[in-house]
This record gives C-alpha cells, sequence and structure tokens, in this order.
C-alpha cells in the first residue's frame, strides 16, 4: 500500500495542534486509502507547542516530531520535515488551519493519476492581504512565470522532488519557488483560505522582506538588470547635460551658474553608487554564506512513540 507523509511546520501553534489533528483525521487520513505519517517540526517555538505535539505522538504511533534548536525559519523547518518523510509522496500544510484538510484527499488523487507536484491555489481569501498580492504578482512578472496568480503555500510533492530539494541545498531561497523552478509535471486544485480563527500569525514584516529579496535574488537577475539600466541612463544624461552646457556656452547664453544642478547630479549619482553597492554586497554575502557550508537546520530533538519503544526493547533485551 502506498504511503503518504504530511509535513507540518510548527511555530507558536500550541492553542490548534489538537484541532489540527482532530480535523486532519476526520477529513483526510480516515479517507485516503493508503498508510501516512505527520511528520511535525517545531522551529524553535517559544510556547509549549513541543509539549502538544509529543502529547499527540504519544497518542498516534505514526507521528513523528523533531525540534530544530532554534528559530531556523519555515522554509528550513519544512525542508526538515521532508528530508525526515519516509511516504512515496508528502504534502507540506501549514498548522494555522486557513486551508481545508479535505484538500490532502484531492491532492493524493491527482498524484496518484500522475503528477509529482500538486499545488494547492488560492482561489480566493478570506483574510485580504495586499503584501501577498503584490508580492505573488511581482514575481509571477519578474522571476517565476508559473508562479499562480494567488500563491500557494499548500502543495504535494512526489518523493523525486523531495530529492531533488535536498540537492539544491540552498539556505537564502524560497522553497515554492524551488518547486516552480524544478519544472516537474505539475497539477493545481483550488480553495479558498479562511481566516485564520485561533491564534495570530507569526509573519512579520522583516519576514516578509526577506522572502521578496530572496526570491529576487534566487530567481531573477532583475535587480542587477536595474542597477545597470540606471548606470546607462544615469551616463547618457550627464553626456546629454554636458553637451547642452557645452552649447550654451559657446553661444554666451548658460542660464544658471552656481551648484544647484552640480549637488542634485551628484546626489543622484552617490544613491546610483550606494544602490549598487548594496545589490552586489547581498550577491556575495548570499555566495559567502553558501561557501560556510553551515546545515539549513539543527534538529535539537526527535520522538516518536514506536522509536522509542524499539529502543527500549533493544535495551531490555540487552540487559
Amino acid at each position: 500500500m502506498r504511503k503518504i507523509s504530511i509535513v507540518i511546520p510548527v511555530y507558536y501553534n500550541e492553542d490548534n495542534l489538537r484541532s489540527l489533528y482532530d480535523d486532519l483525521k476526520e477529513n483526510a487520513l480516515n479517507t485516503i486509502n493508503a498508510e501516512y505519517e505527520l511528520v511535525m517540526v517545531d522551529d524553535g517555538s517559544g510556547d509549549k507547542s513541543w509539549e502538544v505535539m509529543k502529547e499527540l505522538a504519544d497518542a498516534d504511533p505514526n507521528i513523528r516530531i523533531y525540534h530544530l534548536s532554534r528559530n531556523f525559519g519555515s522554509h528550513a523547518a519544512i525542508l526538515c520535515g521532508l528530508s525526515h518523510s519516509t511516504g512515496d509522496c508528502a504534502v507540506v500544510k501549514s498548522a494555522d488551519q486557513q486551508e481545508p484538510s479535505s484538500l490532502i484527499v484531492d491532492m493524493f488523487e491527482r498524484w496518484e493519476s500522475g503528477f509529482n507536484v500538486v499545488l494547492a491555489v488560492r482561489e480566493d481569501r478570506e483574510d485580504k492581504s495586499t503584501f501577498s498580492e503584490l508580492y505573488y504578482w511581482f514575481t509571477q512578472k519578474m522571476a517565476l512565470p508559473n508562479m499562480p496568480r494567488h500563491g500557494f503555500d499548500v502543495y504535494l510533492l512526489d518523493k523525486k522532488v523531495i530529492r531533488v530539494l535536498e540537492s539544491l541545498d540552498e539556505k537564502n531561497s524560497a522553497l515554492t519557488g524551488q518547486i516552480l523552478w524544478s519544472g516537474f509535471r505539475t497539477a493545481e486544485v483550488r480553495y479558498t483560505r479562511k481566516k485564520r480563527e485561533i491564534g495570530t500569525s507569526k509573519w512579520t514584516l522583516k519576514k516578509k522582506i526577506k522572502l521578496v529579496f530572496d526570491t529576487l535574488f534566487s530567481f531573477t537577475n532583475v535587480p542587477i538588470t536595474i542597477v545597470s539600466w540606471i548606470g546607462i541612463l544615469s551616463c547618457f544624461g550627464s553626456i546629454l547635460w554636458a553637451i547642452i552646457v557645452f552649447i550654451y556656452k559657446l553661444l554666451g547664453k548658460i542660464p544658471v551658474e552656481g551648484y544647484t544642478t552640480l549637488f542634485i547630479f551628484q546626489l543622484f549619482n552617490f544613491g546610483v553608487i550606494m544602490l549598487t553597492l548594496g545589490l552586489l554586497g547581498n550577491y556575495l554575502w548570499r555566495s559567502f554564506d553558501a561557501t560556510r557550508n553551515r546545515p539549513v537546520y539543527i534538529v535539537e530533538d526527535e520522538y516518536a512513540k514506536t522509536v522509542d519503544a524499539e529502543i527500549a526493547s533493544v535495551n531490555e533485551t540487552k540487559q
């Protein structure tokens, strides 16, 4: 029988986890004709998420949980869960319950029909987000043309796709972008994203800005192209201005004397130089970060009732 893994990154979700598990059992796990496992990854939460995860793992031997040593970000937490999954395919689902669990059934059916990637695409959302809409529009236009218009957070991956993501070993990147970039046979299922009813989002402005930069620097050369064109236009403008000043000087009709125009151009050129250095610095830092070969995540603790039971049995046998 086929096996499906469900990967759930957890970050300050102690109030969601029990109801999430009940919802998964009722609307997905009891419906799919396949073996299952739940792989939960605590991304350095400061609440009691880990304790709740251990309770769930004690109640269900199909649950395996991992605790990262600190908050590495959702990219790292998801990659950790995918790397430790043992199913023929894996579904990534958030813990906030804004996506219906019944999606997993539809995604699994599409996977069985031959697709290696199945995206749960937002057709609409109850919690409107201007930033999200702008981000996905910009990504579609500038970096990844195959990005769905309203984006996606839930997706199913065949194990061959998971192996490719592991081999990429990119630290400062967007996992959703890597999935689209890989180009595997992809299907879509559509849904309406619900409002969050329990807890508050930890998706801060700082994390949103980092996602934008990670997408830009990982999947497009637009930043370098923009700076190059600014440099070209700046040089062209300065040459044109010099010609105009030279002609006026020959005619004896220099309209304005002083440093105002010169100051404006110097300030503009200084801004272009600093912007260029900043962009180049971002690329250099990312290259340097990759050469250090630090792990994307560090697992501090892991727990599964079946694994612990096997260890205890071995110890008893030795005694």
